[in-house]
């Protein structure tokens, strides 16, 4: 069992962890950025300076921005950060961005005040600098590294100080804009730990989880309603989908899963739960799980521990694989979705174990080449292989210790997963980003 001490660190992790945002979370992460330091100058900049990792660059070329009209790329999102973002509202900072403050972001971005330049020199997959500069020369900066949420004080940083603007070392900022104390050294974690704390953990305690379905399944919806990228999710629950996939549970979990993903990345003003700092792993962690309990009859206290199982197994892996990896996230959620799917069809701990051997055994190596539209198919992917390790993992079929990375142990199988997702794939990311940035596409 677990200590009481553990499981208030698990819960608080959840909590962190698992919280809205409104857009693709890395042009987010560097609005807010941008808000921080706008609101730190106190007044509209004349130009500012971005240094970004390659993974930020990487995740912001292709997504859409919310509240743009389906603008994509950083310099709508730097101008709106800067012209109409509140930092106080974390990864929703646009939010309460106008249609005039849209207008005015297009100017901006035609006066040439932005500068964007691949940070060289810090080691971290997730780091945004930016510096703003006034009128009247005054300068402003704000840094964030390791998290999507949590800004920094760089060494050579030095901010102007301004009433109610706080930025501090080791401090993150919450979904809904307060700062929190980021915890010291990780937390206790492993499957079991895991699957002991969702499925015993006071039912009132995991409660909230359940904004996960709301969020989610709204935007699903608005997925279904409209005709976001490339309408994967309609396709699917088309008379042409139906055809060929049937109208069982299977294609209704994949094509409302697509459905939330097609509409977040187009760039729908609609808020999603997110996972470990990214929407699409919220949305993919969620939706398999609420699905397949919805169409199963399963009871409302069965799906608040499986979706706690599913959101903490991918917090669990991406704790050792990183915040941006070279690994698709798709392969992190679906794995948690699997487990959560296996829980809801009765399944035991050996069972769950059993079903993410199964998942790290087929989507080791989906590369991640950036956030953009077509991350429905690789949620669907993901969310396809969910079901069927489930369904093998609750018939006690699984992938053996003598077949590839997987080994007896779970958790030794998790961080070979990860190791290969965090180091055997750097020189792969530096050529995803490489290719991504040279297409013929972007010249001229």
């Amino acid at each position: 069992m677990l200590a009481d001490n553990e499981r208030q660190v698990i819960l608080e992790l959840l909590h962190r962890e698992v919280v809205p945002a409104i857009g693709c979370t890395e042009p987010m992460a560097v609005a807010l950025c941008v808000a921080r330091a706008t609101e730190q100058l106190g007044t509209l900049p004349q130009h500012i300076a971005l240094r970004l990792s390659a993974n930020i660059l990487k995740n912001a070329m292709g997504v859409g921005i919310p509240g743009t009209g389906g603008m994509i790329g950083l310099p709508i999102a730097v101008a709106m950060g800067a012209i109409g973002g509140k930092s106080c509202l974390g990864l929703e900072v646009l939010r309460d961005c106008t249609s005039a403050d849209l207008e005015a972001a297009k100017r901006y971005i035609n006066e040439d005040r932005i500068s964007i330049q691949l940070e060289e020199q810090d080691p971290d997959k997730l780091f945004i600098h930016v510096q703003v500069t006034g009128e009247d020369g005054r300068t402003a900066e704000a840094c964030i590294k390791g998290s999507h949420t949590h800004f920094v004080e760089d060494p050579p940083l030095t901010l102007p100080q301004r009433e109610g603007v706080v930025t501090c070392e080791g401090r993150a900022q919450g979904g809904d804009g307060e700062l929190v104390e980021e915890p010291k050294g990780a937390s206790p974690l492993s499957l079991f730990s895991v699957f002991t704390f969702a499925t015993t953990q006071p039912l009132d305690d995991l409660r909230f989880i359940l904004d996960s379905k709301r969020l989610n399944e709204a935007a699903a919806a608005d997925g279904l309603r409209e005709n976001y990228g490339h309408q994967l999710g309609k396709t699917l629950c088309s008379p042409l989908g139906r055809g060929i996939m049937g109208d069982g549970i299977f294609s209704k979990i994949l094509s409302e899963t697509s459905c939330a993903c097609d509409a977040r990345m187009a760039g729908a003003k609609i808020p999603v739960m997110s996972n470990s700092g990214s929407g699409n792993q919220g949305i993919c962690a969620t939706m398999p799980v609420v699905v397949f309990a919805r169409e199963n009859h399963n009871t409302e206290e069965e799906l608040i521990r499986a979706l706690t199982l599913s959101h903490l197994t991918a917090i669990y892996i991406k704790q050792s694989l990183g915040t941006l990896s070279a690994l698709c996230g798709c392969v992190v959620a679906s794995t948690g979705s699997s487990c959560g799917i296996t829980y809801l069809m009765g399944g035991t701990y050996e069972q769950v174990a059993h079903s993410v051997k199964n998942m790290i055994a087929n989507l080791t190596g989906m590369i991640c080449d950036g956030a953009k539209p077509s991350c429905a198919l690789k949620l669907t992917t993901g969310v396809g292989t969910a079901v069927m390790s489930a369904m093998l993992a609750i018939q006690h079929k699984y992938v053996t210790s003598a077949e590839g990375i997987i080994e007896d142990d779970v958790d030794r199988s998790i961080h070979n997963l990860t190791s290969i997702g965090s180091r055997g794939m750097d020189e792969t990311d530096r050529f995803v980003l490489d290719i991504m940035t040279h297409k013929e596409t972007l010249k001229g």
